[in-house]
């Protein structure tokens, strides 16, 4: 069984730390939500993985995510995205795609997102 891509998106970065890491908290949480659900999450705040091991620049983890985001069969986002220019971006990306965009696990799971968008 191929399990829906769905492409997690939120705010990351803030001028502080501690928000920071409550984003990623949020972030984390959600996406673990989202593959016990049956799906499967790509999970952007787990990237600062790989400044932990070697230097990726900010561009390299933009284009990345991008990329993940262009095969993705459904966007799902957290709340406080209306203040992050990276969502924004990622939302706006989606919508050329005509990726569909969900709010909550309850769109999720009603959305029937399994296999559109071409997947194996």
């Amino acid at each position: 069984m191929t399990r829906t891509r769905v492409y997690v998106a939120g705010p990351y970065s803030a001028d502080n730390v501690i928000t920071v890491l409550a984003n990623m908290r949020r972030g984390i949480w959600a996406s673990a939500g989202i593959l016990r659900a049956g799906f499967a999450p790509f999970c952007p705040w787990l990237d600062y993985q790989f400044s932990l091991q070697a230097h990726v620049s900010l561009a390299d983890y933009y284009e990345y995510g991008l990329a993940w985001l262009e095969v993705s069969d459904v966007v799902y986002v957290l709340d406080g995205w209306e203040n992050s220019a990276g969502t924004l971006a990622e939302l706006k990306r989606a919508r050329e795609l005509e990726i569909p965009i969900v709010h909550s696990m309850a769109e999720l799971l009603a959305g029937g997102y399994a296999g559109t968008r071409g997947q194996p």
